[in-house]
């Protein structure tokens, strides 16, 4: 069990008051005592090197934007099916799928010395994985998140005879038979549009507040042909055996928790903790299951919802876990507003406008939007899951437009092109809560917390 997990991040209600210190820079790369931050970022806030702009666009254009991409993301989570041929998978998938659905971004650091690199943060996926230096193809922004193993004198390349080899999805040696031994393990991808990119499995010394985890692998990405790869790397906190979670079990005993600040959050950072150490003692929990179908994923057995003071009536078919074939609801870093199948949205929107002064209109992924001046006869909405029901605030219910004249209700139902089985609840909807794993005991927690 890691000691100093307590050192991984910033107490919430102290940011405000760093925030008026001219001493402190509060987008620093490391804490007050010294050692890493693991803050979590919105990769639209000032303190993220991918944002453009930032300021130039409201929060309901930055939500907009994301959640348009949600439809790839919901595509991607229904292709993780357990030896499905010919997946697109680790160390990336298509470009459109995963790639470009990176919301939040962690700090982290590779190498000897280490080197400060931003990686998305994906509940979804199993690996860990970079762009590196000299990659041909990839994009050349924000080169400081671009890792490069000739300065690290860790770094090591994995064999085809190594364990890790046959580990990682994707990742393969030569077609030569037999390979030599020394031969690097490579990865080799093409996906829509003619483009394609390549990787090796690589290890090298991850360095985590005063915790040094030595010889931990990950993809080094080191080309790429088509749509440009984002700059970011990846962290990977899934169930697979290449995760940091399963990675570290031995330090970390398979439990980590983040709280996600808002999208309005455009100063400030959430947290990512790891380890059972410093993990909030009132907490409620709710069983995590596990897909025999769809194994990396996090389900959750949500068993109804309600609006306001109803429980929306719905086919208890739409909501009931299935391991075999994957159905049910999972927990998802990665998807931005939750969805749900058809009928199950369509009756909690049915059931949410019949509470609320319409009338109703569109704006991109949201169909149901109304005048914000009724916003407080906005009912709260409740996930009914096994043991514990979270009443969602009204900030993680509703969206408001950036003049303020209008509100939306922030989840849609499940596209037509997406898996029409899996429920998804979103970061949208779990920000300003901190979000339990502990994967060793099969179960999830939640609690309040200010990320903020």
């Amino acid at each position: 069990m890691a000691s100093s997990t307590l050192h991984f991040f910033f107490v919430a209600l102290l940011l405000p008051l760093t925030l008026t210190t001219a001493t402190r820079d509060t987008c620093a790369t490391a804490a007050p005592d010294g050692s890493d931050d693991l803050s979590i970022i919105p990769v639209n806030a000032r303190c993220s090197p991918f944002a453009a702009n930032p300021t130039s666009t409201s929060v309901m254009d930055t939500v907009l934007h994301m959640a348009a991409a949600d439809s790839h993301r919901l595509t991607y989570l229904s292709s993780l099916v357990a030896d499905k041929p010919n997946r697109t998978s680790v160390p990336v998938a298509s470009a459109n799928q995963l790639l470009h659905t990176g919301n939040y971004v962690v700090r982290a650091r590779l190498g000897t010395p280490p080197q400060l690199m931003f990686m998305v943060l994906d509940t979804s996926n199993d690996a860990v994985w970079l762009p590196c230096s000299g990659c041909s193809g990839c994009s050349t922004a924000a080169t400081a998140a671009y890792f490069n193993p000739n300065s690290s004198s860790t770094y090591s390349t994995v064999s085809c005879s190594a364990a890790q080899c046959t580990q990682a999805r994707g990742l393969k040696c030569p077609s030569s038979s037999p390979s030599p031994p020394s031969s690097v393990c490579s990865f080799n991808q093409s996906y829509g549009g003619g483009s394609s990119f390549s990787a090796s499995l690589v290890q090298d010394t991850l360095t985590l507040a005063s915790d040094v985890i030595s010889n931990f692998s990950f993809g080094c990405i080191n080309s790429a042909s088509g749509n440009s790869l984002p700059p970011q790397g990846l962290m990977g906190l899934g169930r697979g055996p290449t995760s940091l979670i399963s990675q570290t079990t031995s330090l970390y005993s398979g439990v980590f928790s983040y709280c996600l600040p808002s999208f309005r959050s455009f100063y400030f950072s959430g947290s990512l903790k790891l380890g059972p150490m410093g993990q909030p003692r009132s907490i409620r929990y709710t069983p995590l299951l596990r897909s025999a179908h769809r194994p990396s994923l996090y389900y959750v057995n949500l068993t109804g919802v309600s609006v306001g003071p109803t429980q929306v009536p719905v086919d208890p078919t739409y909501l009931t876990f299935d391991s075999s074939s994957g159905a049910g609801t999972i927990i998802d870093s990665g998807t931005v507003i939750t969805r749900f199948v058809q009928p199950v949205y369509e009756a909690i929107r049915d059931e949410f406008r019949s509470q609320v002064k319409g009338p109703f209109s569109t704006l991109g992924a949201f169909d149901t939007c109304f005048a914000a001046d009724s916003d407080n006869l906005a009912p709260k909405v409740t996930l009914h899951m096994t043991s514990l029901d979270l009443k969602l605030p009204v900030e993680n219910t509703l969206i408001h437009s950036s003049a303020g004249t209008l509100a939306c209700l922030s989840m849609a139902g499940i596209p037509l092109n997406a898996n029409a089985v899996l429920n998804v609840i979103a970061n949208l909807q779990q920000q300003n809560l901190r979000i339990l794993f502990d994967v060793a005991n099969s179960r999830l927690g939640i609690a309040t917390e200010a990320c903020n």
